[in-house]
């Protein structure tokens, strides 16, 4: 099944769905939809680091035709390599 056809079958559910479920669902789903996710201690330096690279020049950056290409590379050699 596509992502597409699970939206819209979940979109049909909850717009039907008893207050019982929707709340059942709603719990089971609220850490994500609070948006509390918080990034570890080792996410936060390598952050850190690459913010202050990139201030001062020292850091690479790829233009979207750069990251595209690159992205592309990246998947023939995984093609290529089964």
């Amino acid at each position: 099944m596509r992502t597409t056809q699970i939206r819209q079958q979940l979109h049909e559910y909850i717009d039907s769905a008893e207050d019982k479920k929707l709340k059942e669902i709603y719990t089971l789903l609220q850490d994500d939809i609070a948006g509390d996710y918080q990034l570890s201690e080792e996410q936060k330096i390598e952050l850190d680091k690459r913010s202050h690279d990139y201030q001062n020049g020292i850091g690479r950056t790829y233009t979207w035709d750069e990251t595209v290409a690159m992205a592309k590379q990246k998947l023939n050699e995984r093609k290529n390599s089964r």
